[in-house]
């Protein structure tokens, strides 16, 4: 896959004879799962032939089969960004995690540092930082986490590429 894509879904077991599987998504957008759209995967494009998200079972084109689908179990899914832009309803105030990784974060004047990922623990998005070589030199932690959430974040310039943040320098110096 190229640096581009991003794990969506990975298969599960065949559920049933007629070439039902089980899925599981790795996705905050499962509305991108729709009949007829075809995804890359580990073992090459899959279109979605049907779909059931109460049950979590998919089935696609070509795999109609409980001997043919047992070839895809735990199939990785990806989407690239164009896809993922396309098939994705925003909400304001939402981005994606490919827009935000690569953001500087500032506390006021600031800059703290870069966003070189985003970590799910529980139910809360954590920015991981690579603190700015000032802050380093000033012997603070060379990374440091931020969670995600209004009390931290104060706005997000997905054009400019800058997190605006508060408190989060209070986070760096007791890391």
């Amino acid at each position: 896959m190229s640096h581009d894509d991003a794990l969506i879904a990975q298969i599960g077991r065949t559920i049933g004879l007629w070439g039902d599987l089980k899925f599981h998504i790795h996705t905050d957008f499962p509305e991108q799962f729709k009949v007829g759209n075809t995804y890359r995967s580990s073992r090459g494009d899959l279109t979605v032939a049907d779909i059931n998200f109460t049950r979590g079972i998919i089935k696609f084109r070509g795999y109609e089969s409980i001997d043919s689908a047992k070839k895809l179990t735990n199939t990785k899914i990806y989407a690239n960004i164009e896809q993922t832009k396309e098939n994705c309803d925003l909400k304001e105030g939402q981005h994606f995690w490919f827009d935000v990784i690569g953001c500087s974060v500032k506390q006021d004047d600031e800059v703290l540092g870069i966003i070189e990922d985003i970590q799910r623990m529980g139910d809360t998005d954590y920015l991981l930082l690579k603190t700015d070589d000032i802050l380093v030199k000033a012997e603070l932690p060379k990374t440091f986490l931020i969670p995600y959430i209004d009390r931290y974040v104060i706005n997000v310039d997905i054009e400019e590429k800058v997190v605006y943040v508060k408190d989060a320098k209070d986070i760096l110096e007791a890391s």
